[in-house]
């Protein structure tokens, strides 16, 4: 979730939790990898970030168990009442729920051995002032890790249609609110001038045709929020109209395929 506005881009509802919740399901197994990449296990005390209904939180509760803590930052009621319940249900008193974001918290210095952050910080509007303060609360030898877009490679087979300018409409989208698309490209630099390292760098597509896991997850976005582009003046109405006829089109095509935009893999080490 979206800690450096006020609102939410793609909002706090019913519905976008259950797109969060199927998104997860698709890319769980990407975080996961990534996850056992840096080593997360029994004993690690991590800050979720931007945590929404907590899908990754529960996942991290489970690699840390009952010697680690999780904290979840979440600033919609709604998606953190989620998570409160689940805690509850399970009886976890090493899970930790914060309301509010990064800017508005007052976070404690060098305590987190993981601060991991899903699909936020592109919604940010300082997002190296974003960085630094969760910076001040990752011990030394701690991690910080972020997925998120290089926002290259979505597109459309068969290409042709409306939809081939859809990537610039989600760019446009994101900017609405002070985002930043590329995020991830500058996060290496980030590192560097802040003596950390780099200690992962992987980037992700994923491809399927209209049955596929991917596509619906594409669907699920597109099919709400090319609306909100338009009332955002990301595209015209035209445009957008446009674009959904050509998406509809080809999921009724078995030989179509959709590509993700890029998703990458960033972690950093604190000297």
């Amino acid at each position: 979730m979206s800690q450096g506005n006020k609102e939410y881009l793609l909002g706090a509802n019913h519905s976008e939790f259950e797109r969060l919740q199927f998104q997860h399901s698709v890319w769980r197994t990407t975080t996961n990898n990534f996850l056992d990449r840096l080593g997360v296990s029994k004993g690690w005390h991590c800050l979720d970030v931007g945590a929404g209904p907590g899908f990754v939180s529960i996942d991290l509760r489970e690699r840390v168990d009952k010697t680690g803590s999780v904290t979840a930052l979440e600033p919609s009621p709604l998606f953190l009442d989620h998570l409160a319940h689940f805690v509850q249900k399970n009886n976890w008193g090493n899970v930790h729920l914060i309301r509010s974001t990064v800017e508005e918290t007052v976070l404690p210095q060098q305590q987190y051995d993981l601060i991991f952050a899903r699909w936020v910080i592109a919604f940010v509007a300082h997002p190296e002032n974003f960085f630094l303060k969760l910076l001040a609360s990752l011990k030394p030898g701690g991690i910080i890790a972020f997925q998120d877009y290089y926002y290259e490679g979505l597109s459309l087979y068969p290409r042709g249609g409306a939809f081939d300018r859809m990537a610039d409409a989600v760019r446009g989208y994101y900017r609405t609110v002070e985002g930043d698309p590329y995020i991830t490209g500058k996060m290496p630099e980030w590192f560097r001038r802040h003596g950390m390292t780099l200690v992962d760098y992987s980037p992700h597509i994923y491809s399927g045709g209209p049955t596929s896991a991917i596509f619906e997850w594409a669907h699920r976005f597109f099919s709400t929020h090319i609306q909100q582009m338009v009332d955002k003046k990301a595209m015209t109405q035209s445009q957008g109209d446009a674009m959904l006829a050509d998406w509809m089109e080809h999921r009724k095509n078995p030989d179509a395929l959709f590509f993700s935009p890029v998703v990458v893999d960033v972690a950093g080490r604190k000297e």
